[in-house]
Parts: structure tokens; C-alpha cells; sequence
């Protein structure tokens, strides 16, 4: 079976870890340390905190900023459940809106018509690693109009003065906009690390800061340090110092640091990480010139002038396929030895958002996209041979489907 999406483990990732576990430090300590600071370096934000996954670095985040009770968070219906379970968690409403025709991002005139003075935050979510149109959301949420009906609850809104920028960039570790890579594109991004990442540190996650002048972002990183553990004032590295045991509580935090064990297998990942994104490419190209050629085949937006994919998620669609003969065609494909996926059920397709009364009847190029959606293998030691399998797997359960 050709996997869908393993992890790259391999002697240098075992010796890495090896070396930690035998230096004596296992959890947070200098090899976090240094992690944070080679991803602030390689997105260009202004500062990284590392924590244990994606939504628990934006469960910290949205508690940080204030949102709560009577807030609205706008989000895609086209995302992972995470993206709407912080908002609920966080007592905000989830205020769905549809994707853009033209790609998986959302739509930034839906998240215009959206828009109210309970709006707090909005979520873009880099679907399969294609960056969104921050360039549109950020003159949206600075225009005049929105400036003026704006209405902060605490002061760290009030000094932002706007609708917050959230990346969910989950997908998107390495992606690139005007030159910028994923990470520097918003007020704060926040990635996934987890196992099926480009970039993995079997689970976990990082926050990346980058609000506007006047933001003093050494503090906000002290602040962030303590509030992923349990907003005590001192990590246990800090404690092991000679008379430095008493430590404070200054806030009731959470517990969501990151481990050196996590940071060693990220420190590997991240200095090969240009390699990994070339062979991702490769096997892009390499589906984009075979699935071209069928008439059936609607191939992924991954690359324009202006933005470049991290090559997360190769994400086919068959042309004009219901979602009973789409999950018939994976069948089909499973069945010749290939793993394959859905990238995802829409948010309005859960039990979960159902029962809170969101319709996918609402969000028709979700649904439209979503119906007919195949994500095929993308991974680093997936050899040519294989993908050259997989091309033959979809074509034949296609036209076996299809015919």
C-alpha cells in the first residue's frame, strides 16, 4: 500500500533525538529555544513561540486577545474542525462564510458582507498551502469603513484599532506571497506541526507574532512563555538555576509548551526543509502534466505571479463528480494499494455545526468543491515510480466509476 502521507524519520532525525534524550533536558529548554528563533528567521515575523499543536498556540492566542462571549470570529466553512472549535471554546461565534471560486481560500467578499461591530477577528485558512488574499483582507479590515464600525473590548484591541488578521496556516509552513513567506503575512499565524505536516515535530505547533509598530514584541514573547505553562513565571530550565527555584503564577494559564524532543526532530526538518518543498514541487508537476491531459481532471491552483504553494496538498477534483461516485472512485482507488484523501468535510457538514444550526446549503462553492475533492500522496520519499502508480490508480477508478 502507497501510503498517504508518512513522516520522513530517518537516521538524522533518530540521531537528533537521540542526543537530546541523552543530554539530560527533555522538555522545553534550548532546543525549543533554538527552533523558535530559526522560524522567526526563516518566516521573517518578529517573534515565535512554540507550543504543542496549532490549537492550543490559537486557544492561548484568542483568550490573550480578549475574544469572548458576545464576540464574532469569521472563518471559511471550508476548514479543518479546529479552526471553528477555538472560536466556540473560546465563547465567540463562528461566523462561516463561503470560499472563492477561483481557488479553496476564503472569499474576502463574503467575509466583507460578514462583517459587523461584534467582528473581532478573522480566520484565513491556507487551504492545502495556498497563501489567501491577505493583500485584500488587510486593506479590508484597515479601510475606513471598517476601522469606524470596529469596536474594541479591551486595550490591546484598542491599540490595534481594526479587525485582527488571523493566518491559519496550518498547511502553509514555507509559502510564499509578494516575496513574504507564510508567517509575515498577518498580525499572527499560527502552523500546525503535526505528523502529516511538510514540516513535523510529530505533534505541535508555533505561534508567530507580527502586529504592527507599537506592539512590543519581546514582551508579548515573555508573556506567551508564561501563559503556555500554566502562567507560571519560570519554565523548569529557569528553576534548575542555583537560588532561582521560587517561582509565580501570574495569570491562569494553560499547559501547551513544546519539548526538546518535539524541537529536535523540528530543527532537522527545518534545515532540510528547501529539499522537502523541492520533491513536494516535483510530484506536483508531475500529476499537473498527467491529470492536464484528461478532460475530467479540474487541477489544483498551487502556483500564480504572485503567490507559491508550500506543495502541502495535492488536491484533484473530478470533473462534474457527485459525492457518491467521488467516494466510489476512492474506493476503487484504495483498492489498488494507493491511500488516498478528503480535504474536508465542510464545517456545516458536521454533526457538531449542524446542531448549531449552520446549513451547507449556505456555502454552495464548498459544497461544490468539497463533493468532488481527491487528495492524492505528496511526500518526500514517495518515489517516481510510485507517483507514477497513483496516476494510474486515479485514471483507471475514474473511467472504472465514470466510465
Amino acid at each position: 500500500m502507497i501510503p498517504f502521507s508518512p513522516p520522513r524519520i530517518d537516521q538524522k532525525v533518530i540521531d537528533e533525538v537521540t542526543a537530546a534524550l541523552q543530554s539530560g533536558w527533555i522538555t522545553t529548554g534550548p532546543r525549543t529555544k533554538k527552533f523558535e528563533k530559526e522560524i522567526t528567521e526563516y518566516c521573517g515575523c518578529k517573534t515565535t513561540v512554540a507550543v504543542n499543536s496549532w490549537t492550543m498556540g490559537m486557544q492561548v492566542f484568542l483568550s490573550w486577545w480578549g475574544i469572548g462571549e458576545g464576540d464574532e470570529v469569521i472563518l471559511p466553512a471550508y476548514t479543518y474542525c479546529a479552526s471553528a472549535n477555538v472560536i466556540v471554546h473560546s465563547g465567540a461565534k463562528p461566523v462561516m462564510v463561503d470560499i472563492d471560486p477561483k481557488d479553496f481560500n476564503i472569499s474576502v467578499q463574503k467575509v466583507s458582507e460578514a462583517i459587523t461591530p461584534r467582528t473581532k477577528a478573522i480566520i484565513a485558512v491556507d487551504l492545502a498551502g495556498f497563501p489567501c488574499d491577505y493583500d485584500q483582507l488587510n486593506a479590508l479590515v484597515a479601510s475606513p469603513e471598517m476601522v469606524a464600525q470596529f469596536k474594541p473590548s479591551n486595550d490591546i484591541q484598542k491599540q490595534l484599532g481594526r479587525i485582527l488578521v488571523i493566518s491559519d496556516a496550518a498547511h502553509s509552513f514555507g509559502a510564499i506571497m509578494d516575496g513574504k513567506r507564510s508567517g509575515a503575512l498577518t498580525d499572527v499565524t499560527s502552523f500546525s506541526f503535526h505528523a502529516v505536516k511538510n514540516l513535523t515535530t510529530a505533534e505541535g505547533g508555533a505561534l508567530c507574532f507580527n502586529l504592527p509598530e507599537g506592539f512590543d514584541h519581546d514582551a508579548i514573547y515573555k508573556e506567551f512563555c508564561t501563559l503556555i505553562l500554566h502562567g507560571q513565571n519560570k519554565d523548569a530550565l529557569a528553576k534548575t538555576q542555583k537560588g532561582n527555584w521560587r517561582y509565580d503564577v501570574e495569570e491562569p494559564g494553560f499547559k501547551c509548551n513544546m519539548t526538546d524532543l518535539q524541537a529536535a526532530i523540528g530543527l532537522i526538518e527545518l534545515e532540510r526543509y528547501q529539499e522537502n518543498l523541492d520533491r513536494r514541487k516535483s510530484i506536483f508537476t508531475q500529476y499537473d502534466e498527467a491529470f492536464g491531459k484528461e478532460d475530467w481532471a479540474i487541477l489544483p491552483v498551487h502556483t500564480t505571479e504572485r503567490k507559491t504553494s508550500c506543495y502541502h496538498l495535492y488536491q484533484l477534483r473530478i470533473k462534474g463528480a457527485t459525492e457518491p461516485q467521488r467516494d466510489a472512485i476512492m474506493q476503487a482507488i484504495f483498492d489498488q494499494d494507493v491511500s488516498v484523501n478528503v480535504h474536508f468535510l465542510p464545517l456545516p457538514t458536521l454533526t457538531a455545526y449542524k446542531k448549531r444550526g449552520y446549513l451547507i446549503q449556505d456555502y454552495p462553492e464548498t459544497w461544490a468543491k468539497y463533493q468532488n475533492e481527491i487528495s492524492l500522496p505528496v511526500y518526500f520519499d514517495l518515489s517516481d515510480e510510485q507517483v507514477r502508480t497513483v496516476i494510474s490508480a486515479v485514471t483507471s477508478a475514474v473511467h472504472k466509476v465514470l466510465g
